[in-house]
């Protein structure tokens, strides 16, 4: 089935991610209508340019689509736009196709979802992986969960996002996927962070770090893509500390005591919150690359 094939596509959620999914679904040959809770923010400057038509309200970009898209924050996000008043629940067509792309856990999926099939609508939980960079590039990895036929019938459009697309089973499949990928990046941060530490110890240059060690067993997505960052200390968010936070509290959800057996995870916990209590409690602002301001925060206390 080619992109054409759908009408209409609702995008609701033109944040840093968001607002270049749209975009890429409009350069697709989408008839693409998007909201932002927010106005004005670069995300809907970029759909726009892109030829989304930017909505006014959930209603009016809901009322026409054959898929909606949601790409929001927390579980409490979600429910607001999708099942509270003036909500997609309310608006949309029947038989819909609401595909949530935000990070909720499989809990918050399962709930939404099955809620929006007993109103008549269908569900994938689809969270994404990529940073700004993948969603800019449309090289995201999308893991959904969710019928295969729905997944089907929406996979032109992931593919005019993503690069990596796998069905990984039934409903919440896709977010149980998306807590493990969180908790390899949060302990991936970890050893980039500290073998930036060892060179400085050992004055060496820390560029080789990412150009030598990433092509090797060591190299990852973070290592290219957040190596440089951390040296040039570009703290600029692609994906904010405070939602990884956000992630890892919804993988202590999914795993809580006595069962949580995620040593790495509560250490890369600690250390992300660490950085967010700088600049006065703004450091949740921060890309996740900000985790190494927790090791020279502390190397400066332990020098005072």
């Amino acid at each position: 089935m080619s992109v054409t094939a759908i009408a209409n596509v609702a995008f609701l959620g033109l944040g840093t991610m968001g607002g270049s999914m749209a975009a890429n679904l409009a350069k697709n040959g989408l008839t693409v209508t998007a909201w932002n809770r927010t106005p004005h923010r670069p995300g809907v400057e970029a759909a726009a340019r892109a030829g989304a038509t930017i909505a006014s309200s959930i209603a009016e970009a809901v009322k026409n689509a054959d898929v909606v898209f949601t790409c929001v924050s927390d579980v409490p996000d979600v429910e607001a736009v999708v099942l509270g008043a003036g909500g997609v629940a309310e608006f949309a067509q029947p038989g819909a196709i609401v595909v949530d792309t935000s990070t909720i856990g499989s809990q918050g999926a399962k709930q939404i979802g099955t809620t929006l099939e007993a109103k008549g609508f269908r569900f994938l939980d689809a969270p994404i992986s990529g940073g700004d960079v993948g969603a800019k590039n449309g090289t995201l990895t999308i893991m959904v969960g969710g019928g295969k036929v729905d997944f089907d019938r929406c996979l032109p459009l992931f593919e005019a996002m993503g690069k990596n697309i796998r069905l990984c089973g039934p409903m919440g499949s896709g977010q149980a996927v998306k807590a493990c990928n969180q908790v390899l990046c949060a302990a991936n941060l970890i050893g980039i962070c500290e073998a930036m530490q060892l060179a400085q110890q050992q004055n060496i240059d820390p560029h080789l770090i990412v150009e030598v060690c990433g092509t090797g067993a060591a190299g990852s997505w973070a290592l290219s893509n957040l190596g440089e960052k951390i040296i040039d200390s570009d703290f600029a968010p692609g994906f904010a500390i405070k939602h990884i936070l956000k992630d890892l509290r919804l993988v202590c959800e999914t795993m809580p005591e006595p069962d949580n057996n995620l040593p790495g995870t509560t250490l890369a916990d600690r250390l992300f919150k660490l950085a967010a209590e700088l600049d006065g409690g703004a450091g949740g602002e921060c890309g996740t690359q900000a985790m190494i301001r927790a090791y020279n925060d502390r190397r400066s206390t332990n020098n005072e």
